[in-house]
């Protein structure tokens, strides 16, 4: 029951915004002062078949709508998301803890997204041969599954969620969104907007829980397709467990991505581009480059400049017109594992270059705050360099040559992404082909592909077959059915004979 007076997270269900006062509540924090700002409902498996239902019941009048008129309405709720650009964009630095300029990159990334399902009657478009033998055609058409579930996590509210139900919608099928309950205020404003934009009630539904709301979507035998972004662990589980109920599944996983630094890298460039893929959004992210891993003389040019730059970062609240480098991490309980990861390194006799353990913020004392921290000498056995982070930590690892290097990436059981930083394009060609991840950056910290190509993780960073994003997304959201026709005249033979 509902203990305290911040606002109640509503459900979508069936087109009608509900505020369940009946159901156990969960804390929705600002990061930045550690403040509750609203209580979210957990739903059961009432809630999420209700939600369910409602998707089933309008998916043939949407699935009948012409793909033109889809995309219509994705025109413009593109068109709203740009007008409310900077207002969801503090929404999810308030909810979230990230800053400003990040949260703007979030929403922004997501909107590419949308922007490219508005390309819908292209996007869904069939093969044709015609007079494939002699007097016949065979042509292949794409359909919508039905209803389809995403499962979104709290590190990027509005990309995420952005990444699974345009593309989903436009493709004729209805959706029923569980965001991550840390961070449900980003999500229904995105849905508040889609219904402005036209979207006919039941085709688009939010419901907010924990494990019981999803098993209730996993399992359900209306559901069609189920998209996920998490932990690792979680991610097998919702593939093993929606893909035995006969869904479509794409799970994406953790990750632990490498940044290879060779001798004739350009420092200035490296350092920036390292700082960004560690220390963005506090390293929140599954594409965060998290170990750096430095070739041959490299390191001592580079360790200095990369410690000054992590104690120069401005570490602060981001719920504020004031602005610092990295926000807070999302919750109490967060911080604290990041916290025991450091300390198991340097228990284990990893060097601490950078201490970020000991941030103040003084106009925000009950902040989840954590600042930037450099760990050097980390081995591989280490719970610091086997684990995901998911913090502000960058690990230091030296190696002699390339192929020591290449070997370190490749113990990794993620797959997410792996940059290098040289001037040699014999390396960088050496290092895209023989690293063992999906993702490859050549002098890009982060290389997180955009809206138009698949976010395409390998290994242990992804469960199914079709990933999110792209073309592979359309695919995943549709059926193809192959037509083969003859129409019988005189002197027409068939397809097995000439």
């Amino acid at each position: 029951m509902l203990q305290t007076p911040v606002p109640l997270v509503p459900f979508l269900i069936d087109g009608e915004w509900l505020r369940p006062t009946h159901l156990a509540t969960s804390p929705v924090y600002n990061p930045s002062t550690g403040e509750v700002i609203a209580a979210v409902p957990l739903a059961g498996a009432a809630d999420a078949d209700a939600a369910v239902r409602a998707a089933q019941a309008a998916f043939p009048g949407w699935a009948e709508t012409p793909v033109i008129d889809r995309a219509r309405i994705m025109f413009r709720y593109r068109s709203l998301v740009e007008e409310h650009f900077d207002e969801i964009a503090r929404i999810i630095s308030r909810e979230h803890g990230k800053t400003y300029a990040e949260s703007r990159g979030d929403l922004f990334r997501g909107l590419e997204v949308i922007e490219y399902s508005c390309g819908a009657p292209t996007l869904v478009m069939g093969d044709a041969i015609g007079n494939i033998a002699r007097g016949v055609d065979c042509e292949t058409l794409r359909y919508p599954l039905g209803v389809c579930v995403g499962i979104t996590p709290f590190n990027f509210p509005a990309m995420i969620p952005l990444w699974m139900f345009p593309l989903a919608l436009v493709t004729g099928n209805t959706f029923v969104l569980k965001p991550s309950e840390r961070v449900p205020l980003t999500a229904v404003r995105l849905a508040e907007l889609l219904v402005e934009a036209g979207l006919p009630k039941g085709v688009f539904n939010v419901i907010h829980g924990g494990k019981p709301s999803v098993d209730a979507l996993l399992t359900h035998p209306l559901v069609k397709a189920v998209s996920f972004v998490g932990s690792t662990p979680i991610a097998r589980y919702i593939h093993l467990t929606a893909s035995s109920h006969g869904k479509r599944v794409q799970a994406n996983g953790g990750a632990r991505n490498y940044v290879v630094v060779m001798p004739d890298s350009d420092v200035a460039k490296t350092v920036e581009g390292v700082m960004n893929a560690a220390f963005g959004c506090a390293g929140e992210r599954c594409m965060a480059g998290s170990s750096v891993v430095t070739v041959g003389n490299r390191a001592k040019h580079l360790m200095g400049e990369l410690a000054a730059a992590a104690r120069s970062l401005k570490v602060g609240r981001t719920d504020t017109e004031a602005q610092p480098d990295m926000g807070a991490l999302i919750t109490g309980a967060h911080r604290d594992r990041v916290l025991g990861l450091i300390e198991s390194g340097v228990s284990s006799g990893a060097t601490l270059m950078v201490d970020g353990r000991s941030i103040k913020v003084p106009d925000a004392p009950g902040g989840f705050f954590l600042g930037a921290t450099v760990v050097e000498d980390v081995q591989p056995e280490m719970a610091l360099a086997q684990e995901e982070v998911f913090g502000p930590v960058l690990n230091v690892i030296h190696t002699s040559d390339l192929e020591a290097a290449i070997a370190q990436a490749n113990q990794s059981a993620y797959g997410n992404g792996a940059s290098i930083f040289t001037s040699s394009g014999k390396a960088a060609r050496e290092f895209k082909h023989r690293v063992n991840a999906g993702m490859i950056g050549v002098n890009i910290g982060v290389p997180a592909s955009l809206a138009m190509f698949p976010f395409s993780g390998w290994n242990d960073s992804f469960f199914g077959d079709l990933h999110i994003q792209g073309r592979e997304a359309v695919w995943f959201y549709t059926k193809q059915k192959v037509t083969t026709t003859r129409w019988i005249a005189e002197g027409v033979g068939d397809v097995w004979r000439k």
